[in-house]
């Protein structure tokens, strides 16, 4: 593999190599959210606004940062898990087609999906869903028991996947950015990823835990766990989540 892949991304998704994008055609914007099985159970999520937390002064909790690989055997409550979705993904206001969210985003695209794996957290069962964003809500995607063990080894055998209590799994839909940005949207999808991670470890502090965000990972084996296609769809980013 050539050593100057990285070198060729940067300059080719250079603003003097844009072309006249999707949007600017006319072609109409993609969906805002991704479908999905209405056969699968949806699991309604406690309002965020009625998370009950100690109050965290935001210097206290950025200085506190720091990623954690140990956890404890304490669950997180639906509750907690609910204000930590809110808190990287949480839609504010539907637009046209746009969504206004608790990160930010370019041209408020956001270009990201996210699957939980679920390992304990009060109320549901261990699996894999995915964040409904839009209601606020979770879809059963796969309660396969093995299914933590699969996403442990695509993620180089990090045994913490499986340790902590949640597990963020953040997928990108590289199309919603490019229809509006040509190529150089790709640059954009990594760096959404990384305000969504910064709000979940800010977040995380306000309830005792820890989070350890996760950059190595085998891309095709992930995407199959998942059921995604690695290409209109594919994982970006991960992040555990547990008590300490």
């Amino acid at each position: 593999m050539s050593l100057e892949i990285g070198t060729e991304f940067m300059k080719k998704t250079q603003f003097r190599y844009m072309k006249e994008s999707d949007q600017h055609r006319g072609v109409p914007s993609p969906p805002l959210q991704l479908d999905y099985d209405k056969t699968k159970s949806l699991i309604d999520l406690p309002p965020p606004e009625e998370v009950q937390l100690d109050p965290t002064p935001l210097l206290k909790a950025i200085g506190d940062r720091r990623s954690v690989r140990r956890y404890s055997a304490q669950p997180l409550t639906l509750e907690e898990l609910s204000l930590l979705l809110w808190c990287t993904q949480g839609v504010k206001e539907v637009m046209d087609s746009v969504t206004l969210r608790t990160v930010p985003s370019a041209g408020a695209r956001h270009a990201l999906e996210t699957y939980l794996l679920i390992n304990r957290v009060q109320g549901l069962n261990p699996g894999l869903y995915r964040f409904l964003a839009i209601e606020h809500k979770l879809v059963e995607v796969n309660l396969d028991p093995q299914l933590a063990d699969e996403v442990t080894r695509a993620c180089l055998n990090q045994q913490f996947v499986k340790t902590c209590a949640v597990t963020f799994i953040w997928t990108a839909i590289p199309y919603r950015m490019v229809w509006r940005y040509g190529e150089r949207g790709y640059r954009y999808l990594h760096i959404d990823v990384g305000h969504a991670c910064q709000n979940l470890y800010l977040a995380a502090e306000t309830m005792e835990a820890g989070v350890c965000a996760i950059g190595a990972f085998d891309d095709e084996a992930l995407n199959r766990t998942l059921g995604i296609d690695g290409k209109e769809q594919w994982t970006i980013y991960l992040a555990t989540v547990g008590k300490t």
